[in-house]
């Protein structure tokens, strides 16, 4: 299902900073209105700003997504702004640095919390506004990763969101193939944001080592988060189900097809030492 975003309303979660941000404004400049999601609230409304020169109708909703309440009261205060959305993208995500072992319970619950059931919960919240408005095609987009291709070490509870939600998705693409709802789900590739920087301590973890890994991480960072913007929407017009950003999304993507077990070994080799990215005892 094809559809345009020229005129239509997107809820977009995650909007302050990174892709999320950058979508917004791609968004923006493709004739697009706005119902953008955060907590940070200055962030958020630095974008609106941004994204009201293109002539967009904004609105802005500072939520904490890991309070089910929070979500669970989105739709009306989205309903306030605006017409019936037809695009809705989970792009909301934290990142977690540390292996299993040097996590606790609460920490992995808390990634899953943002990562994962923030876009059930959305997404249950929303489908029924989704199926309302005009007779014109409906977009669910879930951001998933490479890590949702292929589970590297030291992204245990990372990668478990992941692939969730990209099970999650194509599960409720196929409940949804007799409707005007599709669903797309996004693996980037390394995008150049700053969530690793972001990224919150395993609480085991030596600060210096996992210092020294982010920095290790972030050199696999390449792709701008306006590339992944364009190609984002560029997937979501055409009716794309699936949307790899980047050649290393493409790389990975081949690999975990072709040795879905010995994968890794292979990847790990064009990237950092998996030494260099975060190995302290726990």
């Amino acid at each position: 299902m094809r559809m345009r975003v020229n005129g239509k309303v997107a809820v977009l979660t995650g909007a302050a900073s990174g892709i999320g941000a950058a979508l917004a404004l791609a968004l923006a400049a493709r004739g697009a209105d706005l119902a953008l999601i955060d907590r940070d609230a200055e962030g958020l409304a630095r974008i609106a700003e941004r994204a009201r020169l293109f002539g967009a109708s904004v609105s802005t909703h500072v939520a904490d997504l890991a309070d089910a309440a929070a979500i669970a009261a989105l739709p009306d205060a989205i309903a306030a702004s605006h017409a019936a959305p037809a695009l809705l993208i989970n792009n909301a995500g934290v990142a977690l640095v540390g292996s299993f072992e040097q996590m606790d319970e609460a920490e992995f619950a808390w990634l899953m919390d943002i990562n994962f059931w923030a876009a059930v919960r959305l997404t249950r919240a929303m489908l029924p506004v989704l199926r309302k408005g005009d007779a014109g095609p409906r977009r669910i987009v879930f951001l998933s990763s490479v890590f949702g291709l292929v589970g590297p070490p030291w992204q245990a509870a990372y990668a478990a969101s992941k692939f969730a939600i990209r099970g999650f998705g194509e599960s409720l693409r196929h409940e949804l193939a007799d409707t005007r709802i599709g669903v797309t789900i996004v693996h980037p590739g390394g995008i150049r944001t700053n969530i690793a920087r972001a990224a919150r301590l395993a609480a085991r973890i030596d600060p210096a080592v996992a210092a020294a890994g982010v920095k290790a991480f972030e050199i696999s960072l390449k792709t701008p988060p306006e590339t992944a913007a364009r190609v984002i929407l560029d997937g979501v017009e055409r009716g794309a189900p699936r949307v790899l950003i980047g050649a290393d999304a493409y790389t990975i993507d081949t690999l975990s097809r072709l040795m879905p077990v010995r994968a890794w070994s292979v990847i790990q080799r064009r990237l950092a030492r998996p030494q260099d990215l975060v190995t302290a005892k726990p």
